[in-house]
């Protein structure tokens, strides 16, 4: 997506290329959060049982 446009980078329309590259990195750390939850939730080691 970013290559399509990357002439308008140079161009007036910078917004074409910006908003594209926006949305690649909100997916990135939705997938990176989403990883921590469930490294948070899965991980037995950390857990402290008192018996």
């Amino acid at each position: 997506m970013i290559k399509e446009h990357y002439g308008y980078i140079i161009m007036d329309a910078a917004y074409l290329a910006i908003l594209p590259g926006f949305a690649i990195m909100l997916t990135v750390y939705a997938f990176n959060l989403l990883a921590i939850g469930l490294r948070d939730a899965f991980d037995v080691k950390s857990q402290n049982i008192s018996v």
